[in-house]
């Protein structure tokens, strides 16, 4: 299937039906920022499955759904991602496009990719295929394989923090040392769910597939009470989001949702 997809096919829902849609100034993210704005992008079907039977997003994803990502990959300064997802979905360096010329101007061609991992088993294109000037960052811990981190450190911009885990502010702190403001995480829904539960996630994009998965496939966020490793008195956390936005394409329906600013 062709990933060539024209912007003016997205059609405007809300606020206001049929206004004509310019994708770049709807996902902009808000100018002068002074830390780092975490912008999450996700696919569901219709009835919430976050995973199609493959196990992959792809089964869920469309040509609007793949047109919308690279433009959002376009605006961002870094590409987040979960180790899990990063090795079921093969992820290697953020590809540039021509449409991006505008929207990075000043910046470099392609975002670079930060991804973290415990165990630094990371699909090698990841490390090896990356631009110098977008270095790939890897967050692990100092329980890290040694091995494998000095073959890492090689090839990647690594950061191991102290302690068991990278917690959502490790990773934003130093993506902010690194005047990386406009954060794209892609999942998958353990690391979408740490940022929930820390109050940290500033936007969501949803795109949602019509089809429908059934009960066995998991939700784009997972984690919170019961979950492995979840603290024993961990609560449910509710944050606030208004809709900002709700586009269709092909069938799909868009959403973005900003979390409330009187938080």
């Amino acid at each position: 299937m062709s990933t060539a997809h024209k912007s003016d096919v997205f059609r405007k829902l809300l606020p206001v039906p049929g206004e004509e849609v310019d994708l770049a100034a709807a996902y902009a993210y808000p100018e002068d920022l002074d830390r780092p704005w975490v912008r999450a992008n996700m696919v569901t079907s219709a009835d919430g499955g976050a995973i199609g039977p493959s196990g992959r997003t792809r089964e869920l994803s469309s040509d609007p759904d793949r047109y919308l990502m690279g433009l959002l990959r376009g605006l961002c300064d870094v590409v987040l991602v979960g180790a899990a997802t990063a090795r079921v979905e093969g992820y290697g360096p953020a590809r540039g496009r021509a449409s991006w010329e505008g929207l990075r101007r000043g910046r470099t061609p392609t975002p670079p990719v930060a991804v973290v991992s415990r165990t630094l088993e990371l699909p090698e294109k990841l490390l090896s295929d990356a631009p110098e000037d977008a270095r790939t960052i890897v967050f692990t811990t100092a329980h890290a394989p040694r091995e494998r981190l000095e073959h890492v450190r090689r090839l990647a911009d690594v950061v191991v923090v102290e302690g068991e885990s990278v917690s959502p502010v490790h990773v934003l702190d130093a993506l902010a040392e690194r005047g990386l403001h406009r954060v794209l995480t892609e999942g998958g829904p353990h690391l979408l769910g740490e940022f929930v539960a820390a109050g940290l996630l500033d936007e969501l994009c949803l795109a949602t597939s019509p089809h429908l998965l059934g009960s066995g496939a998991p939700r784009i966020v997972a984690g919170g009470p019961g979950a492995p490793g979840a603290p024993e008195h961990s609560s449910v956390r509710s944050t606030p989001v208004r809709l900002a936005h709700l586009l269709e394409s092909g069938g799909f329906l868009f959403a973005l949702y900003t979390r409330s600013q009187d938080l």
